[in-house]
């Protein structure tokens, strides 16, 4: 199980940007240590800015920095199925054009659909099966019926580089996802208790839901401006029983040093 979580900020909130992205990677850094990784964006920005290593939480949570002019986030730690963390465009996110995403599960038909593009497996070595699920939101412009496309578990977030101020979010099979709704600000993430740890630390009051599984999200000023369904892979199943809590220890690790970063 891997971990995702991120934002959407409006231009109106006052919270600390970085120390909102640490506590989203101290929630969710128990589900995955082989590598993490985060990218921002502000307005203004062509680009989102990606940083990713080949390393657990803890080792990245002191130096993650986040502008206060960023409006979206994205944030990841894996515990990785298809791709070896060696080879750095497996890591997240991930990039396929235009989109720059984050996913937790696994896609069965990823060589399939990526043999469609030429684009696709840019790097040298990239195997990642995330890339197929970016490669059908660039294509399609971000259509939620290009996902019917995919077999496995997934729960994912993108940003699209000609879509600015937007954050693209889904859930299908088997992966969990909660949205954490407050005056200014709309968080995302893995679990529950990720959305619990930004309110402790980053001082923010949130409403908590789960999203439904086949759901397909526009994310844009702390607000859903566009909600949509798909018709996911009902009948995938983990052919094994996965733990979601995959690195305990990096868990309690970040937490402490989370308490510690906001009483200095």
């Amino acid at each position: 199980m891997c971990g995702i979580a991120g934002y959407s900020l409006s231009t109106r909130s006052a919270l600390d940007r970085t120390r909102a992205a640490q506590s989203l990677l101290a929630g969710i850094a128990e589900r995955g240590a082989d590598a993490v990784g985060y990218a921002h964006r502000s307005p203004g920005e062509t680009y989102p800015v990606v940083v990713k290593q080949r390393t657990p939480a803890s080792m990245l949570l002191d130096r993650l920095d986040v502008p206060q002019s960023a409006s979206g986030l994205l944030v990841h730690v894996r515990d990785y199925t298809k791709g070896h963390p060696s080879i750095a465009a497996n890591n997240h996110p991930v990039r396929h054009g235009p989109v720059v995403g984050i996913h937790n599960g696994i896609i069965l038909n990823d060589d399939e659909l990526l043999a469609q593009f030429n684009c696709s497996r840019s790097e040298p070595r990239m195997t990642v099966d995330s890339e197929a699920i970016f490669a059908l939101a660039a294509h399609s412009h971000n259509d939620p019926l290009a996902l019917e496309e995919l077999t496995g578990a997934l729960a994912a977030a993108w940003m699209d580089e000609r879509q600015p101020g937007t954050i693209y979010a889904a859930r299908g099979a088997g992966r969990p996802m909660w949205l954490g709704a407050g005056k200014h600000e709309l968080f995302f993430a893995s679990t529950r208790r990720a959305l619990e740890v930004v309110e402790k630390y980053a001082g923010v009051r949130l409403r908590k839901s789960e999203v439904a599984e086949g759901t397909f999200l526009e994310l844009s000023d702390a607000r859903v401006t566009r909600a949509a369904t798909f018709r996911h892979d009902r009948g995938y199943r983990d052919p094994i029983d996965l733990p979601t809590i995959r690195a305990p220890q990096e868990g309690v690790s970040c937490l402490e040093r989370l308490a510690v970063l906001a009483a200095a």
